[in-house]
């Protein structure tokens, strides 16, 4: 921690203000969960009643608050990355984080960087934006900042190399009929490491996010919540992250090596759920006063946690009390859930969602892409018959869990009605006979929908661990759309998906007259379907990934089967930095559609490209010594008696306290049979002397050396909608490095509103950070000799305007 860090000195006073009044044990029930289900929100830390602070409670956020009552269902993060808006982004944080706040929630646990979507199968890529680093860095930013800016501390996760959910934990393997010893390590190159996976989160950090979420994998053999090279060394140290970090739920693996390595926080708390042991609590405590965890580490734990506590304008005296409760929808229930004890009101019915629908549809339809629009099919006028063939979410499918859910065909059937055409479905993908009697009719459009869904490793869904089995539809939706197309001359497809699917036979197909990806929309799915459809709102989301027309075109899959026996699966990373259309475009293979593509319902010129050099300062590598590790707060007693539990406490089943289960002594106190041995503890690992500053960080910025936010070339050109529809453009700028680099990289982008017959000034710059490598000699970037370009245009692949870079 560095209390003079921008943005962070405020918060780092108050923290120690508070934490200086701390008791070891207040400080260790701080830093670890109190157990699975025995507290209302999923993850929640002890509290200190002497000081009136009520602990954390961290709750789960992909589209929304989990677990809870009268919030809303958001778009996914990917979607919301398709509308390549800031604004967007930014609102519908801050709309997330609203809900969250008025249930009483402290981290809202997002948004996610990882998985980046190294692979197009991965099960939980559209928690995440896009494979493309700057893409993604720019959501996380804008994100974190919507979220803070309401009072709630975001989490950054899941911390690195996450990429995949076969074998992410060892149990869920067993459960699958593996026997594996250890979780799937992820093993990156050091280049691959800072210009693709650590780059988004380099960009949170900057953004001041207050805490990040380790992930379960382990990162070239070692994982990720003890992993000190990517905690201490590249998080902390190079990048200058001055909030906390937590596990995810049961990804702690050791005590004090976990503590040692830079963890700060554990989640749940318990190793194995409800099991009432703890890797922390008083195993946490005995570390502490043995000496094997030095007390200025603990301390450090409690100042991020606090820190990034009153970073996001909390208050001790306003901190909000939790709701509801993840373990009951009822309104009286046990406020310990697994324990079952203290049955009382758990939920209060909050309704937090305000107008939180408005943003929701608009964030869905704009980011709702146009893959295909031939012979003007789209936006529909007034067609005499519209016929719909699509699941009914029921079978493999829970419905989604929004009470607002509105489903694509119930909106279509009300704009159909509305101007009085006929309307008629089929909502079943398996009745074949039915479908084509439907479409055949004479003057028919046709709709059909296609889904290919993903999900966390904990879940199946028709033979889908977590991970995608394949690029196709499910629930038989080719067929059915091959059905349709067969005999329907007006056939839209709408895809419902988080990520690519192949479409080789629909692309192309005559009778296919548009193709729609509409991703994974929230509770305004038909309304927004049908602002797009029908051109209440033009269309301009931008693909984030890029659509192959074969599987292999990818170069990367899941691995499906462990590849090491019994021990832990080894993933190796050795595509590098070509991943998504940067592995396209270096190996010439043509997609369907590529990254960043998308149609209007008008049309846009470029012209006029300028690039101005700036006059900037050298770069210099970071120089200096942190500050000696400080000791604060009240010093452990030694009395053991102190840290028996309270006579006057009642215990909870498996919760977790830090009291020591015996007084006797350290050893018999100690629940580790190797209880006083310090040969696993690496050299200088319990020395809190100055430090030397990474050359690659810097001393009070975060994000990495602020040398690398130096602006070098402003890059201007026009933009002229002309056609005769007002509409939204998005402008990419990719630059080519040289070298060996991929041929074209994002490096910004903005999304325009022009008028008809309007020009509008893109601007955009270019930092020092944009034009760097990472170079694995020297651990530092550099801006290598190689000639270099910049390009402007609609897409990766569509570009028409290109200059040298002086």
């Amino acid at each position: 921690m560095n209390p003079r860090a921008e943005g962070w000195e405020v918060a780092y006073q108050k923290a120690h203000d508070f934490v200086s009044q701390l008791t070891l044990m207040e400080k260790i029930n701080l830093t670890t969960g109190v157990g699975w289900a025995n507290g209302p929100c999923v993850g929640n830390t002890g509290s200190i009643p002497r000081l009136g602070f009520k602990g954390f409670c961290t709750q789960d956020s992909p589209q929304g608050v989990r677990f809870a009552d009268y919030t809303s269902a958001f778009t996914s993060s990917q979607m919301a990355a398709a509308t390549f808006d800031r604004s967007i982004l930014y609102q519908r944080g801050r709309a997330m984080a609203q809900e969250h706040k008025g249930k009483g929630v402290t981290v809202q646990l997002g948004p996610v960087a990882g998985p980046l979507g190294r692979t197009p199968e991965g099960g939980r890529n559209w928690e995440g934006f896009s494979p493309d680093p700057v893409l993604t860095g720019v959501a996380m930013a804008e994100t974190i900042k919507g979220i803070q800016d309401t009072g709630v501390i975001a989490c950054a996760k899941h911390y690195i190399g996450n990429e995949q959910e076969h074998f992410r934990q060892a149990g869920e393997a067993t459960g699958h009929g593996y026997t594996i010893s250890d979780s799937i390590s992820s093993n990156i190159e050091d280049r691959a490491m800072h210009e693709l996976y650590l780059w988004p989160f380099a960009d949170a950090v900057r953004a001041g996010v207050g805490s990040f979420m380790c992930s379960y994998s382990q990162i070239n053999n070692s994982y990720g919540c003890q992993n000190s090279y990517t905690l201490n060394k590249l998080l902390k140290s190079e990048l200058g992250f001055q909030g906390f970090v937590m596990s995810d739920w049961s990804a702690q693996h050791s005590g004090v090596s976990s503590a040692l390595a830079g963890l700060d926080m554990s989640m749940p708390g318990d190793t194995v759920f409800d099991s009432g042991l703890s890797f922390w609590g008083s195993n946490l405590t005995v570390a502490v006063l043995n000496g094997t965890v030095p007390e200025w580490r603990l301390d450090d734990m409690v100042m991020r946690m606090m820190a990034a506590y009153f970073k996001v304008g909390l208050t001790i005296e306003d901190q909000p009390d939790v709701n509801f409760n993840s373990w009951t929808s009822g309104t009286d229930g046990y406020k310990y859930a697994y324990g079952k004890e203290d049955y009382e009101q758990v939920n209060w019915h909050v309704d937090v969602r305000g107008d939180h629908a408005k943003l929701i549809r608009e964030t869905a339809a704009k980011g709702t892409i146009l893959l295909k629009n031939n012979f003007g099919a789209l936006p529909l006028k007034a067609p005499k018959f519209v016929a719909v063939a699509r699941s009914r979410w029921d079978g493999d499918l829970d419905p989604p869990n929004s009470p607002t859910w509105l489903p694509p065909d119930s909106a279509i059937q009300s704009k159909v009605l509305e101007y009085g055409g006929r309307y008629e479905s089929i909502l079943d993908n398996y009745d074949g006979d039915a479908i084509s009697s439907l479409v055949s009719q004479p003057d028919a459009t046709c709709i059909v929908f296609g889904n290919a869904d993903s999900g966390e490793g904990y879940i199946t869904v028709d033979t889908n661990w977590g991970d995608r089995n394949n690029l196709t539809f499910w629930q038989n939706a080719d067929q059915v759309i091959q059905t349709v197309s067969s005999v329907c001359n007006n056939t839209i497809v709408v895809l419902h998906s988080g990520g690519p699917v192949l479409l080789n036979d629909l692309y192309e197909h005559p009778n296919i007259t548009a193709i729609v990806w509409a991703g994974l929309p929230g509770e305004e799915s038909g309304n927004a379907l049908v602002d797009i459809l029908w051109g209440k709102v033009n269309p301009a989301g931008r693909s984030p990934f890029t659509w192959a027309k074969h599987r292999k075109d990818y170069g990367v899959d899941i691995m499906y089967e462990p590849n090491n026996g019994q021990r832990p699966p080894q993933q190796d990373f050795t595509e590098g930095i070509y991943l998504d259309y940067r592995h396209f475009d270096q190996a010439g293979i043509d997609p369907i559609y590529e990254f960043g593509y998308g149609l209007s319902y008008t049309t846009f010129e470029y012209s006029d490209l300028r690039v101005v050099k700036k006059h900037v300062r050298s770069y210099s590598p970071a120089t200096g010594t942190t500050a000696h590790a400080p000791a604060m707060g009240q010093p452990p007693s030694e009395d053991l008696q102190t840290y028996g539990f309270p006579a006057a406490y009642k215990y909870i089943k498996a919760f977790i306290y830090p009291y020591l289960n015996s007084t006797d002594s350290l050893r018999a106190a100690s629940q580790d049979p190797d209880y006083g041995s310090t040969d696993f503890i690496p050299p200088f690992a319990l020395d809190g002397s100055p430090q030397p500053v990474n050359p690659a960080g810097d001393p009070v910025s975060s994000g990495g050396n602020e040398m690398l936010y130096d602006e070098l070339y402003e890059v201007t050109a026009q933009i002229t909608n002309t056609g005769d529809v007002a509409g939204d453009e998005v402008v990419q700028l990719y630059v080519d490095l040289g070298g060996d680099n991929p041929p074209r990289q994002l490096r910004d982008f903005a999304r325009m509103y022009l008028l008809p017959g309007q020009t509008l000034t893109f601007r955009a710059t270019l930092t020092r950070r944009d034009l760097s490598n990472w170079d694995v000699k020297s651990q530092n970037w550099l801006v290598s000799p190689w000639p270099k370009s910049v390009y402007v245009g609609r897409s990766s692949r569509n570009l028409p305007l290109s200059s040298r870079l002086e």
